[in-house]
């Protein structure tokens, strides 16, 4: 037996032990659990710790963005939980005599990407301890401390109110290797990370969900509040330096309100490139392109002045977003893909159906299937927008960030998983909560025959 194969089967081992410990915990208390962990994390002592920690330890984001992350998307997320059911009988149906029981999934593998350690293994703790399920851990190699405290803490947390410790698990010293295995010995694999981790969830041969690649497009129409919008494309796309695979990568603009909705940006710190920068930052951006389309490690989810910088440019060093202006889309046109920084490309159209154009190509060149939005008050143009693209969410006039993963201003649910559906590689096209930590009995009980008529079974032919 492999080193990696016997040290996975040592953590599922523990983690099935646990598990079967609280298989039958009732409603009230799986929801005490569900409290106490993310308590552990959430006092303001423990959020100063850990955003710091991940702030150190990544080298990159934002500090009080990471703060923000612990007090409210873990918050949110646990009164989520809070109102689900997950014990018990969860439907009943008596016109088809259906009842739908909740059971647990087992042991899931829970992949936490680099970009957010110090949340996703919180809320994916949340989700399976609703379920009553165990979960280990498979860290980013570069933030595996910070997953590892978190992982910790709320283990301290388990043990205060006399749960098995081992139903929140966490791989040391990860690796490709260790991180394939568990996936392949766990019954159910959640992956929050990067595409080649998705592709590997999916090929583990273990029942998996997975989140799709992001490069959101959001339409400004001529009836949007310019000034609003400018703000909250700005605060969502700084928001811990466009970590989150929501942000805004383009933003495509009428051309009635193009120049107003820049002149408001600006003032908001947002800097226009001029044609020689932005040649510059595509080089610092995309190293080998066009070779391949990968991104420069030293440039991603850095400030704006340290992008710029180091791009051999210069920008105020209040710059919140650098803007910059494209006409084309797809492999030719690297910004119109996603960008991992603060940087935000502009398109400019005249006809809604060109707008709806663009978008499409950009989407069908990276993210399709993930999310776009649109900042309008003609729902007709929402609606059509919305019937038109291959996206499983459409935020209106919304922070895309805020809005895709969970906010007190949305009623999508709250997140660290976005399923984007078959247009995006993965089996769900909806954010992934508890309801996909669960199996499901169905009972069926015997109902009144109702057979159709051939009439009404073949209406309307000839």
């Amino acid at each position: 037996m492999s080193d990696s194969k016997e040290l996975v089967l040592g953590l599922i081992k523990k983690a099935r032990a646990a598990q079967v410990q609280i298989e039958n915990y009732s409603q009230e208390q799986v929801d005490k659990l569900c409290r106490a962990i993310a308590r552990s994390v959430t006092t303001p002592e423990q959020i100063k710790i850990i955003g710091n920690m991940v702030y150190d330890e990544a080298g990159y984001g934002d500090l009080e963005s990471k703060f923000f992350k612990l007090e409210t998307r873990v918050k949110g997320t646990l009164w989520d939980v809070l109102k689900m059911k997950s014990v018990g009988i969860l439907e009943e149906i008596p016109e088809r005599g259906l009842v739908k029981i909740a059971k647990p999934a087992g042991v899931v593998a829970g992949l936490v990407p680099s970009t957010q350690p110090e949340v996703t293994p919180v809320i994916k703790a949340l989700f399976a301890l609703k379920a009553r399920d165990a979960i280990v851990f498979a860290p980013h190699p570069r933030t595996e401390k910070c997953t590892a405290y978190v992982v910790n803490r709320m283990r301290e947390a388990l043990k205060k109110y006399g749960a098995p410790e081992d139903l929140l698990l966490c791989v040391e010293k990860p690796t490709v290797d260790l991180t394939n295995e568990l996936m392949r010995q766990a019954d159910l694999v959640v992956a929050t990370g990067g595409a080649p981790m998705v592709r590997a969830a999916y090929s583990a041969g273990t029942p998996a969900y997975g989140a799709g690649a992001g490069n959101s497009n959001v339409v400004v129409d001529e009836t949007a509040d310019i000034e609003a919008t400018a703000k909250l494309l700005i605060t969502s796309k700084y928001f811990d330096q466009s970590s989150g695979c929501s942000c805004e990568n383009a933003a495509v603009v009428h051309s009635s309100v193009y120049e107003p909705l820049i002149g408001h940006m600006k003032a908001n710190g947002a800097y226009l490139l001029n044609s020689e920068e932005k040649a510059k930052l595509q080089k610092a951006l995309w190293p080998n392109w066009p070779k391949d389309h990968t991104l420069g490690r030293d440039i991603i989810l850095q400030r704006a002045n340290v992008i710029a910088e180091r791009a051999n440019f210069s920008v105020p060093s209040d710059t919140k977003l650098l803007l910059v202006e494209e006409s084309g889309s797809g492999p030719d046109f690297p910004f119109s893909g996603e960008k991992l920084s603060v940087v935000l490309t502009l398109y400019k159209y005249d006809d809604f159906e060109q707008a709806m154009n663009i978008v499409k190509a950009n989407q069908e060149y990276q993210g399709l299937g993930h999310s776009c939005g649109i900042h309008s008050f003609d729902d007709e143009k929402i609606m059509r927008y919305a019937l038109t693209m291959k996206s499983t969410r459409i935020a209106v006039r919304q922070a895309m960030t805020a809005s895709n993963s969970g906010s007190w201003t949305s009623g999508n649910h709250w997140t660290s998983t976005l399923g984007c559906g078959t247009w995006g590689k993965t089996i769900v096209a909806e954010n992934i909560t508890v309801k996909h930590f669960l199996n499901f009995t169905w009972v069926a009980r015997p109902i009144k025959p109702y057979i159709p008529t051939e009439e009404e079974l073949f209406a309307g032919l000839d």
